[in-house]
């Protein structure tokens, strides 16, 4: 080979060296999400992630931790999660979210669904909210009241509504307040139903149907999602119409639920992890807040039970399951 050729070569070589270690960058140094609690929902933001160019194993990786709900180990989770080497941390609701901030003060936490995080201190306020969190809520103004406003359409005799809250959810008392002050003004009673572990379901329920409730209703606790099954097929046995948060919940069974898109919660939180990494503070990222709210109605549970729904009703629904 002749000289300059051979120079020619080298230079080739050492200009291309940079571009291939950058190309090995991601398997070098891929970011490491960690989720508390992982469920079904967690798929969306996973997909949220893979529409953003990140390929699990390739150059982003994930660990879980289980907790399901319970306070002790959501607290446990999210120690040993960030012990770890990490990137971020992504929860589901308040508990998790809550239980994450008190184990680090560093590390980027992206939450999700979150009913007003400023109000029980995750965020210094949803414009900007300073510190180590960000991520998006899962509540707009006055819900309480339309959700009653659509239970009264739907079933003009209601009159006493039990709404299930988890005592050990910082954000399910802000719930109570809102549902306490809609309710008077609508003719409403509440019962308010505490169940803040998997043991305290059953005698829960059944203290409810002793007070004889006309309808019932609840958020999207993670805790009781959980435990959604169970949920849809006691309400079912005892014939009591019930409007969930979630759209997921009538597809499962359930009668018609009011709320935002829960899967597009989960995948725009993805967006929020595709920031971090490119380098944006969690303190300059706002919180967002849903802006389309959603009914859905399930005909087919209503003929199963014997509800008899109004059309007009009907006709207000985005959504009909028959």
């Amino acid at each position: 080979m002749k000289r300059r050729d051979f120079i020619k070569l080298l230079s080739g070589a050492v200009a291309a060296w940079p571009l291939a270690a950058r190309a090995q960058q991601p398997s070098l140094k891929m970011p490491r999400i960690r989720i508390i609690d992982n469920t079904a929902f967690w798929g969306h933001f996973r997909q949220g992630l893979r529409d953003l160019g990140y390929v699990e194993g390739q150059n982003i990786a994930f660990e879980y931790r289980s907790a399901e709900g319970d306070p002790d180990r959501l607290a446990a989770a999210a120690t040993d999660l960030a012990r770890l080497p990490v990137d971020v941390i992504a929860t589901y609701g308040t508990p998790a979210t809550s239980a994450a901030k008190r184990a680090t003060t560093t590390i980027p936490i992206v939450m999700i669904a979150i009913g007003d995080p400023a109000r029980v201190g995750l965020v210094a306020s949803l414009a900007h909210p300073g510190g180590n969190v960000t991520g998006n809520s899962n509540q707009g103004p006055e819900l309480a009241a339309k959700r009653l406003q659509l239970f009264r359409l739907a079933f003009p005799a209601t009159s006493r509504v039990a709404f299930l809250w988890n005592p050990n959810n910082a954000m399910q008392a802000a719930y109570l307040e809102e549902w306490k002050a809609a309710a008077p003004a609508l003719g409403v009673e509440m019962l308010f139903v505490a169940v803040g572990s998997a043991d305290d379901f059953a005698s829960a329920f059944d203290m409810m149907m002793r007070k004889r409730p006309d309808a019932f209703t609840m958020t999207a606790d993670p805790l009781h999602l959980l435990h959604i099954e169970w949920i849809i097929d006691f309400l079912a046995r005892h014939r009591l119409p019930a409007m969930y948060q979630v759209r997921e919940n009538v597809v499962a069974g359930g009668l018609m639920s009011y709320g935002p898109s829960l899967p597009d919660l989960f995948r725009r939180g993805a967006g929020y992890v595709h920031k971090i990494l490119q380098g944006t503070r969690p303190a300059d990222l706002p919180v967002e807040r849903p802006t389309k709210f959603e009914l859905i109605v399930n005909l087919k549970v209503a003929k199963a039970t014997g509800f008899t729904i109004p059309e007009s009703f009907i006709l207000l629904a985005d959504e009909v399951i028959e």
